[in-house]
């Protein structure tokens, strides 16, 4: 009965860690015998003996080995001691001694994985002043507001036993809530059965990207785009064709060129405001590119991310309002409530819909049942609607602030259209060296913003920055528009 060392534990304990001691010395053993350095059939010190070499409670050590013996990793003799299970099959020894002595990652991944590729997913940590692409300002919307709507669902829910697994299409009242809405503000003739909750446009935008791509298809985009729309279709296996624009938007004639060369699944596009341009396509080309829809059998995913904020006229019908059997509507509540809410949605077709509910039951299973009838509450209640119209008083100062910040700012550097509606300018530059300038140089200032090439598919396409005013103050806009001026012409 030899044990010809001391200690098993070549990795120092944590008693003031989070992780109890026992389950760091189960850990540990099993990291031992894994690596090799405990082979099948080798006796563990006595309990006493590796409590003493631990300096902890033998009591700690009787109860790790009993977890140890419980998952199978060790036997227990009874008096003549404790081995390392004989059915163990025999690791190779380790190389060298000891443990790594820094985090190395590429030695703790033994399988293949698909990368993730070198684009940001998420602000940048610290303190930054962040240009965004368009959010809302997340303060103004009433906090108790949100709370007593949240209160409300969980003992409705509670009341009538819905706080368990349901229906991946989301919540029957909020899918009830969104259909009524979109049937009296945007012309949608839609009722639950054609929409789904979503956590986010975002998710809505992959969802469709997988039941529409087929092998050897195509996506059409425009070639200034939402970039997570261009890696979402990318992911599903498609292959993306930009689509020029130009001053009116979606240049439909090259729709009808691409069509004519490729095999076109779906075209993903923002007509309402452009992103990131802002512009509005006009209704004779919105026919013009229902008529190719019609012509050579391509779905149309229509983005219409912020419609609730439109300053003076009345914002265009959506596509989808009179040609659904064409179009998957999505649509978000993130930007009219909190981003922090994750809530969106897709109107389509009910078959449609059923596909899309599939896909989220192998990724998601079910929404959040709470967060989806609150915000039911909050659009039955009127609450939404009279937050819509204040946020847009709000916006359209912001907007004029913004504006006449970079006018002053930028003068004839900058291309730039008053938007109607919307939450961020488009900045189109003339001078590329300002703009190489802005981009490499304002990291330094603690600015934050979307790079220019994010939002290019074509490298022909327009270069510029799309500005989101609605989430900072009047301060904060002039601010951070004065440091993009210092950079461009440092």
């Amino acid at each position: 009965m030899l044990r010809p060392w001391k200690t098993v534990l070549a990795q120092r304990l944590q008693p003031d860690g989070e992780t109890p001691l026992y389950m760091q010395i189960v850990h540990a053993l099993i990291h031992e015998i894994q690596r090799g350095r405990l082979q099948p059939g080798t006796y563990l010190p006595g309990t006493r003996e590796l409590a003493t070499a631990l300096a902890v409670n033998r009591k700690t050590i009787v109860t790790a080995y009993d977890e140890l013996v419980a998952q199978g990793w060790l036997e227990s003799l009874g008096r003549r001691g404790t081995i390392v299970s004989a059915s163990l099959p025999e690791a190779e020894p380790a190389q060298g001694a000891g443990l790594p002595t820094a985090f190395e990652p590429e030695r703790l991944i033994a399988y293949p994985f698909r990368r993730a590729p070198d684009r940001p997913i998420a602000v940048p940590a610290g303190r930054w002043l962040k240009l965004d692409e368009g959010a809302p300002d997340g303060s103004i919307f009433p906090a108790e507001l949100v709370a007593r709507a949240y209160r409300s669902a969980a003992i409705r829910a509670s009341r009538e036993n819905r706080l368990l697994y349901r229906d991946p299409r989301g919540s029957p009242l909020l899918r009830q809530s969104v259909a009524t809405m979109l049937q009296g503000q945007r012309g949608l003739m839609v009722g639950p059965e054609n929409i789904l909750i979503t956590r986010g446009s975002q998710q809505g935008i992959f969802l469709a990207a997988r039941i529409l791509t087929r092998p050897g298809a195509m996506a059409l985009v425009e070639e200034l785009t939402y970039e997570p729309a261009v890696a979402a279709f990318r992911a599903c296996g498609s292959q993306v064709v930009p689509v020029r624009l130009d001053a009116e938007g979606l240049d439909v004639e090259d729709v009808e060129r691409q069509c004519r060369a490729h095999r076109v699944a779906a075209i993903f596009l923002t007509p309402h405001h452009q992103f990131p341009t802002t512009v509005s396509l006009r209704p004779e080309r919105r026919l013009r590119l229902l008529d190719l829809a019609r012509q050579f059998g391509f779905a149309i995913i229509e983005d219409d991310y912020d419609h609730e904020f439109r300053f003076g006229s009345q914002p265009l019908l959506p596509m989808a309002s009179y040609a659904p059997e064409h179009v998957l509507y999505v649509g978000s509540l993130s930007k009219l409530l909190l981003p922090a809410l994750r809530i969106g949605y897709v109107a389509a077709p009910a078959q449609v819909i059923d596909a899309l509910a599939y896909e989220v039951s192998l990724i998601d299973g079910m929404g959040n049942t709470l967060t989806e009838d609150a915000a039911a509450e909050l659009i039955d209640s009127g609450e939404v609607r009279r937050h819509a119209r204040k946020a847009t008083q709000i916006y359209a100062g912001r907007r004029d602030a913004a504006a006449g910040a970079v006018r002053d700012a930028f003068g004839d550097m900058v291309d730039m259209r008053l938007p109607q509606g919307g939450v961020a300018l488009w900045l189109g530059f003339r001078d590329h060296a300002a703009l190489d300038r802005i981009e490499s140089r304002a990291p330094a200032l603690g600015l934050s913003f979307a790079p220019s090439h994010s939002y290019m598919v074509r490298p022909e396409a327009e270069r510029g920055l799309r500005l989101g005013f609605a989430s900072l103050d009047e301060v904060d806009l002039a601010a951070a528009i004065c440091g993009l001026r210092d950079t461009a012409r440092a």
